[in-house]
């Protein structure tokens, strides 16, 4: 990816100029035909290094960094400050490298005259669609600040949703992770010594213990092996989850895992209504909204039937029918639906309807180490049983062979 610096003009002919990071000429000047412009002028930048190529290889900006950057905008915003002033405070105050260098290069494109949305949409690793569009329907609107309020608070409720989350499961990961220790401190240090001891006497090795023994000489020999056989089948099932079929069946799957399926549905479905209710609030056509739900829903299961309901509602029949076939959404969500198409009221339901989801998936989340314990109970009782059974039964069979030691 290579940064150009490019001169254009307008359709009335004002004249734009600023940088684009692209892989050739060809592809500035379909950006810039994109955003209405003709190009005049497209030069490499000199001794200027995109780190777009790396902003991929890095992954996606962390969340708390991308909420923070939206309250500060709304915040600058609201205080009356110009755009391109607040971008290059907010560009002072932020402190992760990647995201400090795309808003300077949002801050260039603006300055160019490109609209804020356009300038977003050129970085769609870090602002999704329903970010770009959001912000597109404040500038169409004149409610910018009001929509950056509102993507302020589904931040911070998504972030609030995942911290959540990774409290409840660190418990379970911790007992789990030390389980794995023992159970490798066991079979590469102590059960090894009762090889040797047993080698001198015609005793035969208990059962448990030589399933232990037979792990260790698999870890100990083949460890090679095992990794490389660990990193194929992974490879494999990360091409067969990026299929279509494959992240259909993927997608269905975690629906259907005991606990955490049902979890994952009402999270998705208090998105659902969240990100729809806002939108709605915002003024944004409902068949845009449903498209952009579709793709940001995050399953491609649950995708299906919301672009289900677009056709319904495209073809002039509504919300309800295709969302009561669908099997996924509640009576609670059908019913308020139904109440809001009647009313008119159907953005501030949907709100009543994510606040109460929010309240279910937070009991949910409170109580799930209670939901997931009895499966940690036989996990660990099966695997001390066992780590117990390879232990002690050669101790036994010692006492036997030396019955007056």
């Amino acid at each position: 990816m290579i940064t150009y610096r490019y001169k254009a003009r307008d359709k009335e002919g004002k004249l734009m100029q600023g940088v684009i990071d692209a892989d050739s000429e060809n592809v500035v000047v379909d950006k810039l035909e994109k955003m209405g412009f003709t190009p005049i002028m497209i030069s490499q930048a000199k001794g200027e290094v995109s780190l777009y190529p790396f902003q991929h290889l890095w992954g996606r900006v962390p969340f708390v960094d991308l909420n923070l950057f939206t309250r500060l905008l709304f915040t600058l915003s609201k205080a009356g400050l110009p755009l391109l002033v607040s971008l290059n405070s907010i560009k002072a105050q932020i402190e992760n490298s990647v995201l400090k260098v795309v808003i300077g290069e949002v801050a260039r494109d603006i300055e160019g005259g490109v609209k804020l949305s356009t300038a977003l949409e050129q970085h769609p690793h870090i602002f999704n669609v329903l970010y770009v569009n959001m912000v597109k329907a404040g500038e169409v609107s004149g409610r910018l600040v009001e929509i950056l309020e509102r993507l302020m608070t589904l931040g911070e409720y998504e972030e609030t949703t995942r911290l959540r989350i990774k409290a409840a499961m660190r418990y379970p990961l911790i007992v789990i992770g030390i389980l794995v220790i023992g159970f490798l401190v066991l079979t590469t240090l102590i059960i090894p010594r009762f090889e040797t001891l047993y080698a001198k006497h015609t005793t035969e090795l208990p059962f448990p213990t030589k399933i232990l023994l037979g792990l260790n000489y698999a870890l100990t020999h083949f460890w090679w092996a095992m990794v490389v056989a660990l990193g194929v089948a992974l490879f494999l099932l990360i091409k067969l989850i990026r299929s279509q079929e494959g992240q259909r069946w993927w997608d269905r799957l975690k629906l259907e895992i005991p606990v955490f399926g049902s979890l994952l549905l009402q999270l998705t479905i208090s998105r659902f209504c969240r990100v729809m209710g806002t939108l709605l609030l915002s003024g944004v056509p409902i068949l845009q909204i449903l498209e952009l739900v579709s793709e940001t829903v995050g399953n491609v299961v649950i995708a299906d039937h919301i672009r289900n309901i677009k056709k319904s509602v495209n073809e002039g029949k509504g919300m309800l029918e295709p969302m009561r076939s669908s099997g996924i959404f509640p009576p609670v969500v059908i019913q308020m639906v139904a109440a809001g198409e009647e009313t008119g009221r159907l953005d501030h339901l949907l709100l009543h309807v994510a606040d109460y989801y929010d309240s279910q998936i937070d009991y949910a989340i409170k109580n799930l180490i209670s939901l997931i314990e009895p499966l940690l109970i036989v996990i660990i009782g099966s695997a001390v049983v066992f780590m117990a059974l390879g232990t002690f039964l050669p101790v036994w069979g010692l006492m036997d062979i030396f019955p007056g030691g």
